[in-house]
């Protein structure tokens, strides 16, 4: 009841602002032209058609612009007469004549239909890519297929090769240096991310994947979790008429082998729509830690770390779209994840006294698998109703993620030659269940003028069952303490939004707010332990675009965000990987809020564009892992999540994109940022006072019928609030040529191409200092073959004809 009277509130302030800004006045009252692309025979729409306004007298280019999801479009102009050259791939281009004057500023093409071209549907050749990234009001949107080091990739390891965002030794994502990114799959939570970020993303395979979209300051739309911002993963889905689909195999070493397709067929009013993807891989790793320990007396300890991950993993995804008539769609879709994992880590302990002299030896073995098992169902109604944008989508989404980890850990001790003995197991069964309801509603009015309002309530509930059992002296099993528990985490979310925006000739701005119930409660069984937490929390954003030129636009934006507590951060059972670097969660964690600001200009350019941006983010509630002694006499530390203060970020961003010959494609990103932490945690004091960067380098050249690429990143030094992070850098590189008269694909990749993408790095405390280094991936090489039916190279929201003048980024 609370949440329906906030969303009442909201809405109602938010459309008086609205009707207030109806009556008083129309701004500039711009000359537009507005319309929208549908296929002729099934009626669905056509996103990414080109729109061209061209001078009625010499077809000069005036402007330009492509359709967007739902075929709509609009092109502002100046008073004259003009042409609208409407264009798809392997349609039958169409020419509207336009007239602007005084009393004609507004012209609505209405619905335009667009044929197929029999006479070249055969023959069509694309001869321009999919741009890699494409800059929007509040995302950037990165077509990761045309990366050619994505191909034969998982999730994991495409995101790692995005600019500003970063992904560390275990797997966790981080954006312009904070770990607090929200991680979505076609913009929801979903079973294939799974229960642990890190080991989800991993496991998708990259050929599912359409795009990737960045947004660093979300609106009120979206949810407030994600104080850095979100990552949005968008899955293939076809809607072309009649059957098409793609095949892709691939193969690499080490061991990365794995086959995906999808496919889609349109008939009348269906679409059904499907993908499969099936991979094995092998990742071996490793790396070391050094470490100094300051006790009742000075001990060293250096730790060998060897590991290999692998497993097979499938995934299934298919649904329809059913149009019961042109105003009303309904979507049902299913997905299932299955994966089987076996890793293997080897680790050898050598510790020394003062002086050096080793006295202690002992190796460890740990095999372990893992059981993943994800089911995923949702179903969607959409009603479009009467005026452009009008419309209403409900949705409803269930998830039940389960995982079983089993151990069975040896032991042997060096020193002494004393065999390889069973001593340890573990198993952990963890079970998640999300339950998401959504309501949306857009109301467009006037001109440019839209309303939105929606509501989102999820239920989340999470169980973990960890037992930790040693060989005791009779030969038997007992649990051992302080690593068996039960823990039960239950989280429910009522969130409501509403959001104006009003977009003229130059200028446009948009004004939302968000507010958000929550309530979580846990429980850990070993302790009898019960907490309960709520809390509601208002979220605003606001966005402000003006265009100065045609080809120059610049925006400002500011969004209030949160980020709550991990599962992992908050469930108190200790990790068992490494008895000597142990990890545990925290019952009493808060979460995080975070204040961003953001400025930036876009430049476009005939055969480039460039963005440049500043942003500012202000934390407080900074969550961060403290590591202590935890066991002077075995030399162990403990790593524990704490609220320790607050932060202040600044940076600045640079993209940039250029076709300096037809044969030449180069784009990248530069981030600068400092970060100014102010924290401590009991008598430790955590602050830290940063400078950092991270570049990104990307050419792209076509040689005949072979294209090359040639990409590089790097990351430089860094301090933590305990020590510091080094700097990384690798090298990608990658060729690609088509074959079967265009129908399939071959590529040849090699990632890491120095086998230098490792991480490394030191603590520093008053009771230890150690150096660290660990490589989680090596050196990957890869071939795959893509085989395409009825389907063609996709055009990009930017891509446009030679005749265009236009670029690939818009604003």
């Amino acid at each position: 009841m609370r949440t329906l009277l906030l969303l009442a509130f909201i809405s109602t302030s938010l459309l008086a602002l609205a009707q207030g800004g109806r009556s008083g006045g129309q701004g500039e009252n711009p000359f537009k032209v507005t319309g929208s692309l549908l296929d002729a025979s099934t009626g669905a729409p056509l996103e990414y058609a080109t729109i061209s306004l061209l001078q009625s007298t010499d077809s000069t280019l005036v402007d330009g612009i492509v359709t967007d999801a739902n075929g709509k479009f609009e092109i502002n102009g100046r008073p004259g007469s003009y042409l609208l050259k409407i264009q798809f791939i392997s349609y039958q281009a169409k020419f509207i004549s336009v007239t602007f004057n005084r009393e004609n500023r507004l012209v609505d093409i209405g619905k335009v239909k667009l044929s197929p071209d029999s006479s070249i549907l055969d023959e069509v050749v694309v001869t321009g890519n999919k741009s890699q990234m494409q800059l929007e009001l509040d995302k950037r949107v990165f077509n990761v297929g045309e990366d050619l080091a994505n191909i034969g990739s998982n999730a994991s390891e495409i995101i790692d090769n995005l600019p500003s965002v970063s992904v560390d030794v275990e797997g966790n994502v981080s954006l312009r240096g904070s770990s607090n990114v929200r991680i979505l799959v076609n913009g929801k939570p979903s079973g294939l991310v799974g229960l642990n970020n890190a080991d989800g993303l991993r496991q998708l395979q990259g050929d599912l994947i359409e795009r990737i979209e960045v947004v660093t300051n979300p609106s009120a739309r979206y949810d407030a979790e994600g104080s850095a911002g979100i990552i949005n993963i968008i899955l293939k889905k076809e809607r072309e008429s009649g059957f098409n689909g793609s095949f892709t195999a691939n193969t690499g070493y080490p061991y990365n082998h794995g086959f995906s397709g999808n496919a889609n067929y349109r008939s009348g009013s269906f679409n059904l729509f499907g993908s499969y993807g099936i991979g094995y891989r092998e990742n071996p790793g490793g790396g070391f830690t050094d470490r100094t320990s300051f006790g009742n007396d000075t001990t060293y300890t250096f730790i060998d770390n060897d590991r290999v991950r692998s497993g097979i993993s499938n995934n299934f995804r298919v649904g329809t779209d059913f149009y019961i008539n042109e105003k009303n769609i309904i979507t049902a879709s299913g997905l299932v994840r299955i994966s089987d994992e076996e890793n293997t880590t080897e680790i050898t302990y050598f510790d020394s006294d003062r002086d050096k002299v080793l006295y202690s030896n002992t190796y460890r073995k740990d095999i372990e698998t893992e059981d993943d098992n994800n089911h995923e169902y949702q179903m969607q109604y959409k009603r479009i109703m009467k005026g452009e944008g009008h419309e209403l989508t409900a949705e409803l989404q269930y998830r039940d993620n389960r995982e079983v980890e089993k151990s069975s850990i040896d032991s042997a001790n060096l020193f002494t030659n004393s065999e390889l003995v069973k001593y340890q197991r573990s198993i952990n069964e963890q079970i998640d269940k999300n339950t998401l309801i959504q309501v949306d509603y857009v109301y467009p009015f006037g001109e440019g003028k839209k309303f939105e309002a929606g509501y989102r309530g999820t239920i989340r509930e999470i169980g973990s069952d960890y037992l930790v059992e040693e060989v005791d002296g009779q030969g038997g099993w007992a649990p051992l303490a302080n690593f068996s528990n039960e823990f039960n985490y239950n989280e429910d979310v009522h969130a409501a939004y509403s959001i104006f925006e009003n977009k003229m000739a130059k200028w446009g701005y948009q004004i939302g707010l968000r507010a958000e119930q929550t309530y979580i409660s846990t429980y850990q069984r070993e302790t009898d332990d019960s907490k309960k937490k709520d809390y509601l929390n208002f979220f605003p954003s606001a966005f402000l675009s003006y265009k100065l030129t045609k080809m120059q636009t610049v925006q400002a934006s500011y969004s209030r965000r949160l980020s709550r507590p991990r599962f992992w951060y908050l469930n108190p059972f200790f990790s068992f990987s490494d008895p000597r670097n142990l990890r545990a969660g925290n019952t009493d964690l808060n979460p995080e809020f975070t204040d961003s600001y953001e400025m930036g200009l876009l430049n476009n350019f005939n055969h480039s564009s460039l963005y440049l941006g500043a942003y500012y983010r202000y934390t407080t509630g900074v969550i961060e892992r403290v590591k202590t002694v935890y066991d002077e006499s075995e030399n162990s530390t403990l790593s524990i999540p704490r609220n320790i203060g607050t932060e202040n970020a600044y940076g600045i961003e640079a993209n940039f994109n250029a076709d300096p010959l037809k044969w030449l494609n180069i784009n990248g990103n530069i981030n600068f940022y400092r970060a100014i932490t102010n924290g401590s945690y009991g008598d430790l004091e955590l602050n830290r006072d940063t400078y950092s960067s991270r570049f990104r380098l990307n050419s792209r050249v076509k040689l005949g019928k072979v294209d090359m690429q040639l990409s590089g990143n790097y990351r430089a030094p860094e301090n933590t609030t305990q020590g510091k992070r080094e700097g990384q850098y690798s090298i990608d590189l990658g060729a690609n040529m088509d074959v079967m008269k265009k129908n399939g694909t071959l590529t040849l990749s090699v990632r890491d191409l120095f086998n230098s993408r490792k991480y490394r790095g030191e603590t520093i405390t008053d009771d230890f200092i150690e150096m660290s280094e660990f490589r989680w991936r090596s050196r990957q090489i890869r071939l795959s073959f893509t085989y395409r039916i009825n389907q063609t190279k996709k055009r990009s929201r930017g891509e446009r004809d030679d005749d265009s003048g236009g670029d690939d980024m818009e604003f």
